[in-house]
């Protein structure tokens, strides 16, 4: 409830919205997505309408997360989101993951970020690929 009265956007990274997935990408996470979803929801629904904005945060890495069944999955998850609460504006935010000379993980191709993105839209969910930082 600390976030009821900020006057924020509030961001989550998501990073998958698969549990197993999610568990590799963020080892650390202690809680399933469906019980981070509802304590997002219950602050949400806490707070002023114009309080509302929401925005899920995707790191997108190729081969990892980036699959269409991973942004169905993720379309989904964002759905329950929109359907429970009222007046929210919900926006997923996807970073193709910056290349850093990571040994497994790489940028995926800015087609396969538009792919994703353009399976999250035609689901109705606000999708927007973000321009690459530190390339």
């Amino acid at each position: 409830t600390q976030f009821k009265d900020s006057p924020c956007v509030l961001a989550w990274s998501v990073h998958a919205a698969n549990d197993e997935l999610r568990k590799q990408l963020v080892p650390t996470t202690k809680f399933s997505m469906t019980e981070l979803r509802k304590g997002l929801i219950d602050t949400l629904i806490s707070r002023p309408k114009r309080l509302r904005t929401t925005m899920l945060e995707i790191a997108l890495i190729d081969g990892v997360n980036d699959s269409d069944e991973a942004a169905h999955e993720l379309a989904k998850f964002a759905q329950v989101i929109i359907d429970s609460v009222p007046g929210i504006k919900l926006v997923c935010n996807l970073i193709p993951f910056n290349d850093i000379g990571h040994p497994y993980y790489r940028k995926p191709s800015m087609g396969q970020c538009e792919r994703f993105q353009n399976i999250l839209r035609d689901q109705n969910i606000s999708a927007h690929v973000r321009s690459t930082r530190g390339d």
